[in-house]
């Protein structure tokens, strides 16, 4: 019952961040919040194509990981994760150095996905490589603030 109550809480969640999005358009040019030259370089780019690829990163993404549900949300520059019966970080995504990075703080102090790169994203899936021990994770995506069909979910009421 608490993993149905867990899940359901994600859901919410994911809705709300489905109707969040509204206002924000992709031609933001400010420099990311870790303020590094080569942040700055990139973002005012434009025309080689970085701002679609950070784009592609936009929305809700859905994996399991230990028996939990880990929903990582991207809105703009911004991302948010959560793990049921676990950590809650916030933090920047986007493009550094021709790289798609995604940078996290823990609530509980956690290391295990503080820095992550994207090996590859498309309009279902995103693998990302965490620094920390999570290493490598496969998201789906999820829309309309549903959880994806196809969810693992073995070892979650355990």
């Amino acid at each position: 019952m608490r993993i149905v109550a867990a899940a359901a809480g994600l859901a919410g969640a994911l809705a709300l961040t489905a109707c969040s999005g509204g206002g924000r358009s992709g031609g933001d040019s400010s420099a990311t919040p870790s303020g590094t030259s080569s942040a700055g370089a990139t973002a005012t780019g434009g025309s080689d194509g970085s701002t679609a690829s950070s784009d592609a990163l936009q929305g809700s993404w859905i994996t399991t990981s230990g028996g939990k549900i880990v929903a990582l949300v991207v809105t703009g520059k911004e991302a948010g994760l959560f793990e049921t019966g676990g950590a809650v970080c916030s933090g920047s995504a986007g493009e550094e150095a021709g790289m798609r990075m995604i940078h996290l703080t823990c609530t509980d102090g956690s290391k295990d996905r503080v820095t992550g790169m994207v090996d590859s994203v498309s309009k279902s899936g995103m693998k990302v490589t965490w620094s920390g021990k999570s290493g490598a994770e496969t998201y789906t995506k999820a829309e309309g603030g549903k959880l994806p069909s196809g969810l693992p979910t073995a070892g979650l009421g355990q």
